[in-house]
C-alpha cells in the first residue's frame, strides 16, 4: 500500500466501475496512479489487484496534506456522487490551484457548478458514454467493412495484386500503398506498388530512398501479371492518374470526395485528413504491428498530407499519429522533412516568384517549362506566405500537359471546388479546401511552336478561367 503521493502521475479520488476502468487504462499506458477512497473493501480490492490505494476521507482536507498535490500531473475526482465530487473539488481548489482537476458528474447542473469553481475539465457521464458508444459503432462499421476486403484477399492467396497510386505519388499515397501491400502479405498475397508519372518532389524521393519502399513505374510493368488491382489515395482510372480505362479496379481506398467510385471494395472517407489514417485503422483492427519502416512511412504520410496537422486534420488523424509515434524512426522523419532542394526545383521557385501577379488577395504565377512537376506545389506553399495573399495558383508546362497547383488559407473558399469549376471541362481537377491541383492537356495549344507565344496563350487562359471561377471577371488581364 502506498504511503504518500510522491512519484505518482495521477491522483484518483473515489472509485466505481468507471474510475477503476480509468485506473487500469492509465496504468496500461505506463502512468503511475495513486487512489484515495473511503471504503475499506474498495481499497483492499485495489491493493489486491496491484494498484496503490489509501483509505482516506475525500472530503477532509487533512487527507491530502502529505500528498504534495502540486506534483501530480492531474487530479481525477471520480466518485459516484455528484455532491461529494463538488465538495472535494471545492476543497482542493482552496488548497491548491496549480494542479489541473478532472471531475466526473451525472447532471448538467453539477457540471455548471463545477465549471463556475474553475475546474479545468468536467466530464458528463452521459456524454462520455455516448462518445464511447459512437466510437465503438465506428470501429464495428470498419470491422464489418474490412470483412469484404479480407474475403477478396483470402480468395487471392498465391496470386498477385497490383496497387496503384495517383500519378507522381506523394507520401500519403506511397505510405497507404505500402501498408496495403503489407496487409496483403498477411493473406499470402504478393503485391506490387504501381505508379505513373515520376517521383520528383524532394520529400517524396527522400521517403522512397530512405525507407527503401519498393515501387514500380507502371509504364514498365506487364499489367497482365496481376489478378486484381487496388488503388489508394485516388478513386479509379483517370482520377488524377494515367491508369488505362480498361483496367478494372477491385479495391478503392481514398479520402478525397468521389461520387462515381465503383469496385468490389470501396472505402472513401472525406472525414479524415489522409488516406494513411484509414490504413492505420486497418492494421489496428487486423492486429498487425507495423515495423519501424511502415510506422515511419505512415506517420510521414499523415504529417505531409495535413501540413503538420494544420490543414484538414481531423481527430482520427491525431489518434493515428499518437498510435504510430512510439514506433517510428524520428531521425529518418527529420531527414525526409529536410532533404536538399534540386537545382530545377529552385529554378521553378525563382520563376514563380518573378512571374507572380496579384489580383486582390489572389496570387497567380507561371513557373515556366519544367520537368519537375512536384516543384509547383513547393512554389505555391512558399508564395502563400506573402503578406496580403490568401490564395495562390502556380502553373507550369510539363511536356504536353499544364499542371496547376493551388494553396489557400481563405476560409470562405474551397480551392478544390474552385479548380473544378475553372478547369474540369478542359482537364481534370480536384482537392480540398486548402490544397488542390489540376491537369490540362495542351491540346490545340501544343501546335504553337514558339514558347513565348505558348506561355502567353496558356497564361491568359489560366488566369481568366480561375478569376472567373472566384467571381473576378471584370479585371483587365
Amino acid at each position: 500500500m502506498a504511503e504518500n503521493g510522491k512519484g505518482y502521475d495521477y491522483l484518483v479520488i473515489g472509485s466505481d466501475a468507471i474510475s477503476i476502468g480509468v485506473i487500469k487504462e492509465l496504468t496500461k499506458f505506463g502512468k503511475s496512479v495513486l487512489v484515495i477512497d473511503p471504503q475499506k473493501d474498495i481499497v483492499d480490492f485495489l491493493v489486491h489487484e496491484g494498484y496503490d490505494a489509501l483509505l482516506r476521507e475525500p472530503e477532509k482536507i487533512e487527507s491530502y496534506k502529505d500528498l504534495e498535490l502540486q506534483k501530480f500531473s492531474a487530479i481525477l475526482i471520480l466518485s459516484p456522487s455528484d455532491e461529494t465530487n463538488i465538495k472535494v473539488a471545492k476543497k482542493i481548489k482552496e488548497f491548491i490551484r496549480e494542479t489541473p482537476i478532472i471531475v466526473k458528474v451525472t447532471t448538467p447542473k453539477a457540471k455548471e457548478d463545477l465549471e463556475s469553481l474553475g475546474v479545468e475539465v468536467v466530464v458528463l457521464s452521459a456524454d462520455a458514454i455516448k462518445s464511447a458508444i459512437i466510437e465503438e459503432i465506428k470501429k464495428l462499421e470498419t470491422y464489418q467493412k474490412l470483412g469484404k476486403l479480407k474475403k477478396i484477399l483470402a480468395e487471392m492467396k498465391g496470386k498477385k495484386l497490383g496497387i496503384f497510386t495517383h500519378d507522381n505519388p506523394d507520401p500519403d499515397a506511397i505510405s497507404s500503398a505500402y501498408t496495403l501491400k503489407e496487409i496483403a502479405k498477411t493473406f499470402g498475397v504478393d503485391a506490387d506498388i504501381l505508379y505513373y508519372g515520376e517521383i520528383l518532389h524532394h520529400k517524396n524521393r527522400a521517403m522512397v530512398n530512405l525507407l527503401e519502399i519498393p515501387m514500380i513505374n507502371a509504364k514498365n510493368a506487364d499489367l497482365s501479371r496481376y489478378s486484381k488491382f487496388a488503388i489508394v489515395d485516388s478513386s479509379g482510372p483517370g482520377k488524377n492518374n494515367s491508369i488505362p480505362q480498361n483496367v478494372e479496379i477491385s479495391i478503392i481506398i481514398d479520402h478525397h470526395p468521389a461520387d462515381d467510385a465503383k469496385a468490389e471494395y470501396v472505402d472513401i472517407r472525406t472525414n479524415v485528413g489522409a488516406t494513411a489514417t484509414i490504413l492505420v485503422e486497418y492494421i489496428k483492427i487486423l492486429k498487425i504491428i507495423p515495423t519501424k519502416t511502415l510506422a515511419t512511412a505512415l506517420l510521414f504520410g499523415i504529417k505531409v498530407e495535413t501540413d503538420d496537422f494544420k490543414k484538414n486534420a481531423k481527430i482520427s488523424d491525431f489518434l493515428a499519429a499518437a498510435y504510430l509515434y512510439p514506433l517510428v524512426d524520428h531521425e529518418l522523419i527529420e531527414k525526409m522533412e529536410r532533404p536538399a532542394m534540386s537545382v530545377e526545383a529552385l529554378e521553378v521557385l525563382g520563376a514563380a516568384i518573378k512571374n507572380r501577379q496579384i489580383y486582390s488577395s489572389f496570387l497567380i504565377s507561371f513557373a515556366g517549362f519544367t520537368n519537375d512537376r512536384d516543384a509547383l506545389p513547393q512554389a505555391a506553399d512558399f508564395l502563400l506566405k506573402l503578406e496580403g495573399v490568401s490564395t495562390v495558383v502556380v502553373y507550369g508546362i510539363v511536356k504536353d500537359v499544364v499542371y496547376v497547383s493551388a494553396r489557400n488559407k481563405d476560409v470562405r473558399i474551397n480551392i478544390g471546388e474552385v479548380l473544378k469549376k475553372a478547369f474540369q471541362d478542359v482537364g481534370s481537377a480536384g482537392g480540398h479546401a486548402h490544397a488542390a491541383g489540376a491537369q490540362i492537356p495542351l491540346g490545340i495549344f501544343g501546335e504553337v511552336a514558339d514558347k513565348d507565344t505558348l506561355a502567353k496563350l496558356i497564361s491568359d487562359a489560366i488566369k481568366r478561367r480561375f478569376l472567373s471561377a472566384v467571381g473576378i471577371e471584370s479585371l483587365k488581364l
